[in-house]
């Protein structure tokens, strides 16, 4: 028999690699026999890069900027002409020094690694937007790929976005093209009541005054450097980075697990299995929009090949579940009620699961 193992991180817990490994480690414990290939997914978030290269990609270590303008190492995933950049890697919220920032915070260690990748001969970026701590509509970004953001007196602006409302004049002279993909799951627009700082700005440290200053620095950053992007689905994404991508660097944007499943030939790895086991920490409403189990699942229902879940915790129901194309879930909350338990013994309690995984299809399997 043969399985795939393909999940997403447990975030805070797990990456997706160590979930992939837990998981086929309990399979053999159970049944030996049985041949079980790991292929940890991610849907453009954290994780993406990490992913890539377990696909087969290189990992590229680069220099870059952090979110505050502090020096950082982030990597970012070859093949080919093909980069794989995951704007966490140098614009994440783990990349704070210390308190968030959240009207100075820039996103121009992406624009590093992106710069990075086309010096080394790269022809298509694969940008992966997720876990961003920055709200600065992507004019980070752009400055670091050659772009000049001038208020009136001709003076460049400094880093973060309430400074966009300075703005008076966008010099993109010396920005390259770029071939860029973008890897999404949210479909907000850039500014407004869903808007990247209404809805994300709380969860980066900004206070209700700060999320009124960064949307209306948005507004205006919008209405300089591409109006008609402003309400597309997904330009909010990541701060805004989805915005300056598609107005400037005319990205196109895709959904983060189906473009993440075509870089790492998911289509090709589901031959010959009988079973497919995915997952991440929380199965819930959220999972059912986008997100990678929904995706993984759906690209088995095509090969006609049953699909199953473990998590951390499912808050779906059988019949949800169903229609997401999951014929069973395993939470490690059935083991373990107490979730910090479930946080601090995750691995072991993923192997466990998988014995009944195993079990469970085993028997029915014969």
């Amino acid at each position: 028999m043969r399985v795939l193992v393909a999940p997403d991180k447990f975030k805070g817990s797990l990456t997706a690699g160590e979930v992939a490994s837990a998981v086929a480690s309990g399979l053999a414990d159970v049944h030996p026999a049985v041949a079980a290939r790991t292929l940890p997914v991610a849907d453009g978030g954290e994780g993406t890069v990490d992913a890539a290269v377990a696909a087969g990609y290189a990992r590229v270590p680069v220099p870059a900027r952090g979110p505050t303008g502090a020096p950082v190492t982030a990597c970012y995933a070859v093949r080919g002409d093909t980069a794989v950049v995951e704007l966490a890697e140098a614009s994440g919220l783990h990349r704070l020094p210390g308190a968030p920032e959240p009207l100075v915070a820039t996103s121009a260690g992406t624009g590093d690694v992106i710069a990075a990748a086309v010096r080394a001969g790269c022809r298509r970026i694969v940008l992966g937007v997720g876990g961003s701590a920055c709200t600065d509509g992507g004019a980070g970004m752009l400055t670091a790929l050659g772009a000049r953001l001038l208020d009136s007196a001709g003076r460049e602006l400094p880093a973060g976005g309430a400074a966009l409302s300075r703005l008076a004049s966008l010099d993109l002279s010396d920005v390259p093209e770029v071939d860029i993909e973008l890897a999404c799951d949210v479909d907000n627009p850039l500014y407004g009541p869903l808007g990247a700082a209404a809805v994300y700005g709380p969860q980066k440290g900004a206070s209700p005054a700060e999320v009124e200053t960064l949307d209306a620095a948005l507004r205006h950053w919008a209405s300089i450097a591409g109006p008609s992007f402003a309400e597309r689905p997904g330009a909010g994404a990541a701060g805004g980075v989805g915005f300056a991508a598609m107005a400037v660097l005319g990205a196109r944007m895709r959904p983060g697990i189906e473009l993440l499943l075509d870089l790492l030939d998911f289509d090709a790895a589901l031959a010959g299995a009988s079973l497919v086991i995915t997952g991440e920490g929380s199965l819930d409403e959220q999972t059912l929009s986008g997100k990678a189990p929904a995706g993984v699942a759906r690209a088995a229902a095509a090969r006609g090949i049953p699909c199953v879940a473990v998590s951390g915790r499912c808050r779906l129901s059988p019949a949800q579940l169903a229609d997401a194309g999951i014929s069973a879930a395993y939470a490690l909350t059935d083991l373990e009620p107490d979730p910090a338990r479930c946080m601090a013994e995750a691995a072991p309690l993923l192997r466990r699961l998988a014995h009944r995984v195993a079990a469970d299809y085993f028997s029915l399997s014969r």
